[in-house]
């Protein structure tokens, strides 16, 4: 009964978020300068030609009016009409959404199994695995991803290196060509999330291997792999998993330079032409949909951690009480 309330709470708390961040997003978009009438119609549109472009696109009536509109409309999968194309937004993002699932989904595979593997290694190695941990860690993390992203494009451009560069294949001509077409910025996005999966791991294994339990197991005889497995990487799991969902975030808007780099027609992509643009119904969807992963995913390591370790679940609701 106590997890159950603590998973309405926390639910509860993530709806409150996203109704705020929707109203943050409505309230920036429109305080981006240039009236949309000049943006659509241009300069010398006449006040029928404003009034039908407001009525189109969801512009008329007062501000709060106009986010309720938006509101309802986005709730039942309606986010609107874009100012440059005139084709629904959801049109728009569901041909590009197959493209940066692709690209973050294969970013995040190999954030997974090779970060954690990685530090788990180097936090059960002693000196010489620590400090390959920390070189190896400084090196993803201070690598900005437009100088790495450049660097391999170069170099398979240049070279012949058995992967393309720039020819992004759709999924409707194979799943596996197209995960190959996405396998280099991939790469290139999840350098920077397997440093610092890696570097936290390897501190949180650290931090359990100093316990009394794994004193005790050692002195019981476990193998050096039993303790690994039933005692170490469950009791290092929990900042591992919430820094892997913050990281959901950190793919998001990388996959806007990398995809520009390789040039992936994604959604990172669209939402800089639609920012450069000023297309209102383009940066609100974006931006919200960006948000909604991001709390969606913290939501759903929060249940997890709370199955991990119940005494997250029971602080929490002994800390309400």
């Amino acid at each position: 009964m106590a997890y159950l309330r603590w998973v309405l709470g926390r639910l509860t708390a993530a709806a409150l978020t996203m109704t705020g961040v929707s109203v943050l997003i409505f309230a920036a978009v429109r305080a981006m300068p240039g009236r949309y009438s000049d943006l659509v119609l241009g300069p010398l549109a006449t006040t029928a030609d404003k009034a039908e472009a407001a009525r189109r696109f969801g512009l008329g009536g007062s501000l709060p009016e106009q986010y309720w509109h938006w509101l309802l409309n986005a709730v039942q999968g309606d986010f609107g009409i874009s100012m440059a194309s005139r084709t629904p937004v959801s049109a728009e993002f569901a041909a590009r959404l197959p493209v940066t699932l692709t690209l973050t989904g294969l970013a995040l595979a190999f954030t997974v199994l090779v970060g954690i593997p990685l530090g788990v290694y180097t936090g059960t190695r002693g000196k010489g695995g620590g400090r390959t941990g920390r070189l190896l860690g400084s090196l993803g993390l201070s690598v900005p991803e437009f100088v790495l992203g450049s660097l391999v494009v170069f170099l398979f451009t240049r070279y012949s290196l058995g992967l393309t560069v720039g020819e992004y294949v759709p999924w409707s001509q194979g799943p596996l060509r197209s995960a190959l077409s996405t396998l280099l910025p991939a790469c290139v996005l999840a350098v920077f999330c397997v440093a610092a999966v890696a570097r936290t791991t390897r501190d949180a294994v650290l931090g359990v291997l100093v316990e009394p339990h794994i004193a005790a197991a050692v002195a019981r005889g476990a193998s050096a792999a039993f303790i690994v497995r039933h005692h170490v990487l469950r009791n290092a799991s929990i900042p591992v998993l919430t820094l892997t969902a913050t990281l959901s975030a950190y793919l998001l808007g990388g996959a806007v330079i990398v995809e520009r780099l390789f040039n992936a027609p994604g959604l990172g992509s669209f939402l800089v032409d639609g920012l450069d643009r000023r297309d209102y119904a383009v940066v609100q969807t974006g931006v919200l949909l960006a948000a909604a992963v991001f709390i969606t995913t913290n939501l759903l390591i929060d249940l997890v951690c709370g199955l991990v370790d119940p005494r997250i679940s029971a602080l929490a609701g002994k800390a309400r009480s």
